[in-house]
């Protein structure tokens, strides 16, 4: 993944598939130039192409594994970060429908590109050739696939990012404080008066958005970080766990082979000796 001279714009290549690989999906909208790729997100499986594109309303962890990818034909996708203000300005001006917001859906969905999204990405991918005219025209190319994806199929998803007290948000700051406290026990009580939700309203939306509940949540965001500190830092696995919250290193061990299908140690070997041990950090 590499990061451009416009601000939100991200370029991923691989040439060749790649292992499943567990990460963070940023809320984003990806369109794929060449080659094919899925994530998975608890039980649903996505897949995207060329033909299709992948909208992410809250950060959510996946499991993404690049499918179709070689020398030849590389995988080629562009990511484009989606910043709630702008789409919320957008909506002041397009004749938007309004949504209220009660009912969020998963956060990833896929739907087929049309030729007016697909032409506005293209100019914006062009503007990587003219560095001068990024800071003018960016900001427009990166209007117009908003607009575009407004009058799309994923309009709803949309709305319910940019609206500050929608579910999708409330769930979305429950996430954020989440991955700022994941080190530390939490209750539900807690937890919900901060996303301005009942407890159990909270846990059924944010269900519904992840895909997982919140202490599930919590204990991804814990085995991917104590993950990244054993293969970027060396660390021994009992003071990873230790580090990330757990008490226990037997706990944190059974926790770990579940979500990566073996034991630190034999994990780490493993992806040291991959070639995309690197994304996984």
């Amino acid at each position: 993944m590499h990061a451009t001279a416009v601000p939100n714009l991200f370029l991923i290549r691989s040439s060749r598939p790649t292992d499943p690989l567990h990460g963070l999906q940023q809320p984003a909208v990806c369109i794929v130039a060449q080659g094919r790729k899925q994530v998975m997100a608890g039980r649903a499986v996505l897949a995207y192409d060329a033909a299709h594109y992948l909208v992410a309303a809250v950060e959510v962890p996946i499991v993404g594994q690049i499918l179709e990818a070689s020398v030849a034909k590389p995988y080629l996708c562009l990511r484009l970060d989606l910043d709630p203000a702008a789409i919320a300005a957008l909506m002041m001006e397009a004749p938007v429908r309004g949504d209220d917001g009660s009912v969020p859906g998963p956060s990833l969905a896929i739907s087929r590109v049309t030729p007016p999204l697909l032409d506005a990405a293209v100019r914006l991918m062009r503007l990587l050739e003219s560095p001068q005219d990024i800071a003018v025209l960016a900001p427009l190319a990166e209007r117009e696939i908003l607009y575009r994806l407004l009058m799309g199929e994923q309009a709803a998803r949309l709305r319910q990012i940019a609206i500050a007290e929608s579910r999708t948000q409330q769930v979305a700051r429950a996430i954020a404080w989440i991955k700022e406290n994941f080190r530390a026990p939490f209750s539900m009580e807690a937890l919900a008066a901060h996303a301005h939700m009942s407890p159990s309203t909270l846990h059924m939306h944010f269900k519904a958005v992840t895909a997982m509940s919140p202490l599930q949540y919590q204990k991804q965001i814990r085995l991917q970080e104590a993950r990244r500190l054993i293969l970027s830092q060396s660390l021994d696995a009992a003071v990873a766990g230790h580090n990330v919250g757990y008490d226990s290193p037997s706990q944190f061990s059974r926790e770990y082979k579940r979500l990566f299908g073996a034991p630190p140690a034999r994990d780490i070997a493993r992806l040291r000796l991959s070639p995309f041990a690197l994304q996984a950090l």
